[in-house]
Order: C-alpha cells, then structure tokens, then sequence
C-alpha cells in the first residue's frame, strides 16, 4: 500500500509518502520512501518520485485515499515545464 507516515515534532505535520505492507503500523518499517507532503507550507509542497510510483502501482500496490488526490492536485510534469527557460 502507498500511503502517508507521519513525521515532525507535535503540533508540526510534515508526511512521508511510502509503500508499506497493508497491515503495519503507521510509522511502522516501510519498503520505500516515495515521496514528501509538507501541508505546513503555503502553498503546500508535495514531492513525488512518479517512476517509483508507477513502478509499485503496476506490482499491486493500491493508493490511499489521501495519497490518492496528493497525485490528482500534482500531475506529472511534461519534459517542457520540467525544463527551464534558457
């Protein structure tokens, strides 16, 4: 499963996305890390490996629902907004 692990002090959210079995613990040992989510920042930062992403989804594994509408508010980049103007 890919889903959030809470990090950061109390009071002070900052979230890893991994892919964990289904039934560990939240903060539990997970497979990978596959991105971060900052909700503290404005706008809220997200940073996402897709290819790593991808890669798990295509062996089975299912998103959260909360993961699931990080990736729809974060569409993957084209090669030409990805490059910088020159």
């Amino acid at each position: 499963m890919i889903r959030l692990a809470r990090v950061g002090a109390r009071k002070q959210p900052h979230y890893r996305i991994v892919v964990i079995e289904k039934d560990r613990a939240r903060n539990g040992r997970s497979v990978e890390v596959v991105g971060t989510y900052n909700p503290r920042t404005e706008p809220a930062s997200v940073e996402l490996k897709r290819d790593r992403i991808d890669y798990w989804t295509s062996k089975g594994a299912q998103l959260s629902e909360t993961v699931g509408k990080l990736l729809a508010k974060n569409p993957p980049q084209t090669e030409t907004e990805a490059a910088p103007a020159a």
